[in-house]
């Protein structure tokens, strides 16, 4: 155990193949319902099948590990509206995205509030969080929430 003000290496430095990084954490979730309400008319829906998701988390960095979410869904069916619909996660994260909420917050923090560039963002959330994120990834994610604040005003 390093005591406080040692300097301590990173223990990825030197790691060239992604097959010598450590194996994620894995966290089960489950979002799983029998029966879910309709978005669209409110209709009580039973469970048509089950589907599962991996999202990537902030990591464990004690053990300095990544984390990975793997969520146990429900996918529906309204025999009203003939509509397929999935049970809301938007408390995990967003439809399509392949990373948690907590994940793009911080990213956004990093970025909008203290200022750091892409890429440096993209080294302070593997260093410090152990969760890669592409540059790219976080500038698409800054772009689009200034476009969505541009349109509120």
């Amino acid at each position: 155990m390093a005591a406080l003000g040692n300097y301590v290496p990173d223990s990825m430095a030197g790691i060239e193949q992604v097959e010598d990084l450590p194996a994620p954490k894995i966290v089960r979730r489950h979002c799983n319902h029998k029966h879910a309400r309709c978005p669209t008319c409110r209709h009580k829906s039973y469970r048509r099948r089950t589907m599962e998701r991996t999202l990537h988390d902030l990591g464990d960095h004690m053990a300095g590990r990544p984390c990975d979410l793997h969520v146990t869904y429900s996918q529906h069916y309204c025999s009203k509206c003939k509509h397929h619909f999935n049970v809301d996660m938007s408390d995990l994260a967003t439809p399509g995205c392949h990373y948690t909420n907590r994940v793009v917050q911080t990213a956004m923090w990093l970025v909008v509030e203290d200022g750091l560039p892409y890429r440096s963002a993209t080294w302070h959330l593997w260093r410090n969080h152990r969760v890669f994120v592409p540059f790219a990834t976080i500038q698409n994610w800054v772009e689009a929430e200034r476009k969505k604040s541009r349109t509120a005003a």
